[in-house]
């Protein structure tokens, strides 16, 4: 069975952006197996696998710092985590870009007029 500690420990240092052999070297250096360490990125690898399965894509991106905390400020603002309130933008950038909504609206402004609970015309 994987060690649960060690697979949460990967996906923090994932979420910081630290890349795999980043976080391997660590664990090997503290006395980690390396036969566990690697069951645990397997086991990530599948979850991972099987959540992607259906129609998403996974993307990289690196972001500046000061990106990054607007982004988790959203996110805690709409009890979302970082990469659901990425999604959350590319979808809602690709969705307008198709409706063509006019460039002078406030996306603050939108999302008030999406989740009002006003009847639309």
């Amino acid at each position: 069975m994987v060690n649960q500690d060690l697979i949460r420990f990967i996906k923090e240092a994932r979420n910081r952006s630290f890349e795999d052999f980043e976080i391997r070297a660590p664990l090997i250096k503290v006395g980690w197996p390396k036969d566990e360490i690697e069951l645990a990125f397997e086991e990530l690898k599948k979850k991972q696998e099987k959540q992607f399965s259906g129609a998403k894509v996974q993307i990289k991106i690196s972001l500046d710092k000061k990106v990054y905390k607007i982004l988790d400020s959203r996110a805690r603002k709409n009890i979302l985590s970082i990469e659901e309130q990425v999604e959350d933008i590319i979808r809602r950038s690709a969705v307008l870009s198709l409706k063509k909504q006019p460039k002078a609206e406030k996306i603050d402004d939108l999302l008030v007029g999406i989740f009002s609970r006003k009847k639309k015309k």
